[in-house]
């Protein structure tokens, strides 16, 4: 292809950014010169709603994959797991990068594992799968809705106990300046108010100024954004069980779309990693046989294991009171069809109710898993 710029949409969030960063990265690495444009999405303009209420799946997607198909940029740079299965059909996703983790992982200011959080905790999470595998595995818990950008999320989990910090120091300082109690604030505390705020984390000094209206003990995330975020090494996690979480179809996977054919053989050398598509071609083979869109509770994990792919799936009521799963190892010479035929199964054993009864109950579709 004519080597011009090669020029990659995607949303102007922190972890978006570098997600394409890192394509823009291999792709350079083949002697091509490449430059990011940043654009906003129907998801980003409706900060207060919940994804599932946004109107339709691809709220983060399809604003994107539009610059490619109007001929504005060259390639899109989406996390696989906000992508609707009905794609355009001039678009393909011409690379897969090699997945980083599929896990969810459970955030805590005081590092909880799952089955030690106190009964009636409270967690935040805006994916109705996690909502619903929480609940199915704790019922005793409180599930909350959480929005906004994975730091966002971080800043709202501190934000309680940092305000509260806050107003005790605050408390105290006045106290100290009443000469009223000098030797109580000096025992207490190590440090003035000022000191304490400047020792923050940029992140922790975000959470102060969150007006909140629920105050989490705990949040889910994906492993991945966290990481390529950089937060992990900010926060408390564990890692949850798979056997319990199947992770959302393209969890940890970046996809890269296109529409120009010399774009898309530029983009598979540089970027496509085999053993991802296979992975992801069986997850999102499912959810769209499965036909539950992103309005209902689904997980579905593949991995690659020699000439088989192991695939696991969950779909749920949304209040995690039912479950249909299943377990089955794919012939990898035959992966897409196996997946179809899985899928089939699930519905015939109850899962095309649960998902009828979710379409039924939701206004409309689209749930993120960040």
């Amino acid at each position: 292809m004519n080597r011009g710029t090669l020029r990659i949409a995607t949303r102007g969030s922190d972890l978006a950014l570098r997600q394409a960063a890192s394509v823009q990265e291999a792709l350079e690495s083949y002697r091509y010169e490449v430059e990011i444009q940043e654009v906003e999405t129907r998801g980003d303009q409706l900060q207060d709603e919940l994804i599932h209420q946004l109107g339709k799946t691809g709220a983060f997607v399809r604003n994107v994959d539009q610059r490619v198909l109007d001929g504005d940029a060259n390639l899109a740079v989406h996390s696989m797991k906000d992508m609707p299965t009905d794609q355009p059909p001039e678009l393909t996703i011409a690379g897969i990068p090699e997945r980083a983790s599929a896990f969810d992982v459970l955030v805590s200011p005081d590092g909880y594992e799952f089955e030690d959080l106190p009964v009636g905790s409270t967690v935040g999470t805006s994916s109705l799968r996690r909502k619903a595998q929480i609940l199915n595995a704790r019922p005793d818990l409180t599930v909350e809705p959480l929005r906004g950008n994975v730091d966002t999320r971080i800043q709202k989990l501190l934000a309680a106990s940092l305000q509260a910090e806050h107003e005790k120091r605050l408390e105290a300082s006045k106290d100290k300046k009443g000469n009223a109690g000098d030797e109580d604030y000096e025992a207490d505390y190590d440090q003035s108010v000022e000191e304490w705020f400047d020792s923050l984390s940029e992140l922790q000094r975000g959470a102060l100024e969150h007006d909140l209206d629920t105050e989490y003990d705990a949040i889910v995330l994906a492993e991945a954004g966290l990481r390529r975020s950089g937060l992990h090494h900010h926060v408390e996690f564990e890692r949850l069980p798979r056997a319990k979480f199947v992770p959302a179809p393209g969890q940890g996977a970046i996809a890269v779309t296109a529409a120009d054919p010399d774009v898309v053989e530029a983009v598979h050398t540089a970027v496509d990693h085999p053993r991802s598509r296979v992975e992801t071609t069986v997850e999102r083979t499912v959810l769209e046989e499965l036909g539950g869109g992103c309005v209902a509770p689904i997980g579905v994990h593949a991995i690659l294991q020699g000439s088989y792919v192991h695939t696991e799936v969950q779909v749920l009521s949304q209040d995690g009171e039912e479950l249909v799963e299943s377990k089955r190892d794919l012939p990898v010479d035959d992966h897409a069809n196996a997946a179809i035929e899985m899928a089939e199964s699930l519905r015939d054993r109850g899962a095309a109710d649960l998902i009828k009864s979710a379409k039924r109950d939701t206004p409309s579709e689209g749930t993120r898993d960040e």
